[in-house]
């Protein structure tokens, strides 16, 4: 079997993303931003400096699925529908506890098994219409890191007017949100710690990722917001305040997913998340006044909080359990019971 770094070599274009420097290239898909000597790659592994050329990922997927759009998870775009799932390999960060980690780590760890297949945008749109999916999201690696790849398939999903979306973990530039902002519609953002040396260890910084988050809401994506609490690492309650903090400051209307932690990859070394610590959680992020907080990963055992209520009357809009719909009364984006409206996309 040829090398997978050899496969992927053949598998490629030039980028958008990027200019040239002395000596070299300066890539700017991701918050790195990598300079790259002729004959080496960027961080991610997967964007590489070909004769003084970016080329980067190209025609393959090394994920393809349908998904509820709760999995994302979105729980204020179009709930109960569905979404196709792709994505290519490579990763800007390195986390110990990646649950993707057979694709994000695959240049990394010999262990990763994934392997790419070849694919065309118009057919994986094509798909999408073919099994009812009305979002198409770029999921599974980072997406940032092949925002060519992606927008070459969005353009085609925006022609056939089906939504778009990006699963990130947020380590963003200007310049790569200004690309993919006239064909990405919703933007979820993994806020992994507000801890800057527990980002680093991850292989990436705090302020590049909080930064991102106030540009992306500014610029008008859909923007909701996810953190594995992860016993340990940034279930401390004072980090938990001071995250939720920030992003009420950014809007009360982001949604925040507070999810639990399972062991993983190569973090093994803790216990799950206790029911009790993600109660804590959403309490918390209520008191700084986010007002829609969800709390994933324990179907059935957190009461509420996997529901949307309304911010005004508190009436009970969407019922879920895990990524199931059971009711949705929100009409024309506003609560039935006293017209309060519900941003999202619904």
């Amino acid at each position: 079997m040829r090398p997978l770094k050899d496969v992927l070599a053949q598998r490629t274009v030039r980028g958008d993303l990027w200019k040239v420097e002395r000596e070299g290239v300066r890539c700017f898909a991701c918050g790195h931003r990598c300079f790259i000597p002729e004959g080496f790659d960027g961080i991610c592994k997967v964007r590489s400096n070909v004769k003084g050329e970016l080329r980067v990922p190209w025609g393959y997927v090394a994920g393809l699925q349908v998904d509820p759009v709760e999995k994302k998870p979105f729980f204020h775009v179009s709930p109960g529908t569905k979404a196709l799932s792709f994505g290519m390999l490579g990763c800007d960060f390195h986390c110990s506890y990646c649950q993707n980690w057979f694709t994000s780590q695959s240049l990394r760890d010999p262990g990763a098994m994934a392997r790419p297949e070849s694919a065309d945008p118009e057919e994986i749109v094509t798909l999408a219409e073919q099994h009812g999916a009305g979002l198409l999201t770029s999921t599974y690696n980072e997406p940032l890191i092949t925002s060519e790849w992606a927008v070459a398939i969005f353009k085609s999903a925006k022609n056939r007017h089906l939504k778009t979306s990006y699963v990130s973990n947020g380590n963003a530039t200007p310049e790569v949100l200004d690309y993919i902002r006239p064909y990405v519609d919703c933007y979820k953002i993994d806020l992994k710690s507000f801890n800057d040396k527990h980002y680093r260890e991850l292989g990436g910084v705090l302020s590049n990722v909080l930064e991102s988050i106030r540009s992306v809401y500014a610029m008008g994506f859909w923007l909701e917001i996810v953190t594995l609490v992860i016993p340990g690492f940034n279930d401390n309650l004072d980090e938990l305040k001071r995250m939720t903090e920030f992003l009420a400051s950014v809007s009360p209307n982001i949604p925040w997913h507070a999810t639990a932690f399972h062991k993983d990859y190569k973090m093994t070394d803790r216990d799950a998340t206790s029911v009790e610590v993600l109660l804590k959680a959403a309490e918390i992020g209520k008191a700084q006044g986010l007002k829609y907080i969800y709390l994933g990963n324990l179907p059935g055992r957190v009461g509420k909080w996997e529901n949307t209520y309304c911010a005004n009357c508190e009436g009970e809009l969407v019922t879920r359990r895990g990524f199931q719909v059971l009711s949705n009364r929100i009409s024309h984006s506003k609560c039935p019971d006293c017209g309060t409206y519900i941003p999202g996309h619904w």
